[in-house]
């Protein structure tokens, strides 16, 4: 079996204009959401055993928040520049090329492509992944390259806005 988390990032700053996107910082918001998601996740049986996550610096802020919520080590925090701004596609490709010796992964980005994929995966349609949103599905398969549309099970879907 194996067990994906998507993760959007947590709210980020629109406070100062000239910041490239890829720039932007979490807001106060987002220091907030991505402690108690981390706390939320922590709470779960089979926790990721690695964390891939955008470059952005909203996105790796919060896989590294949520990092230190589930004691996970920095060190099982990867980035992947092809994962910035990602579409569907490109995250599915990413997946299918990970080691089949991993079986829990939590992967960070940013939508559209997050929600896209998450309803590519499933057979329930959601609108929207929001900020600090987690997804996880669970496939009945021993290789990543397996996972095809609608193959997922969805376990749950949870977000900070359920809970403020």
């Amino acid at each position: 079996m194996k067990r994906l988390l998507l993760v959007r990032h947590a709210k980020s700053s629109w406070n100062n204009p000239s910041l490239h996107d890829f720039d932007r910082p979490l807001n106060k918001r987002g220091f907030r959401d991505a402690p108690f998601m981390g706390q939320r996740l922590a709470a779960l049986d089979n926790m990721p055993t690695r964390i891939i996550t955008s470059p952005a610096k909203r996105a790796f802020a919060t896989a590294a928040i949520i990092a230190q919520k589930m004691a996970i080590q920095e060190k099982q925090i990867t980035t992947d520049e092809n994962l910035y701004l990602a579409d569907r596609s490109t995250i599915l490709d990413l997946i299918k090329g990970l080691d089949n010796k991993l079986h829990e992964i939590l992967i960070v980005g940013h939508n559209p492509g997050m929600t896209d994929l998450a309803n590519h995966l499933q057979n329930d349609p959601i609108d929207n992944i929001p900020t600090c949103g987690l997804f996880c599905l669970d496939f009945e398969v021993s290789s990543w390259q397996t996972i095809t549309r609608g193959s997922g099970r969805l376990l749950f879907f949870d977000y900070p806005k359920k809970h403020f």
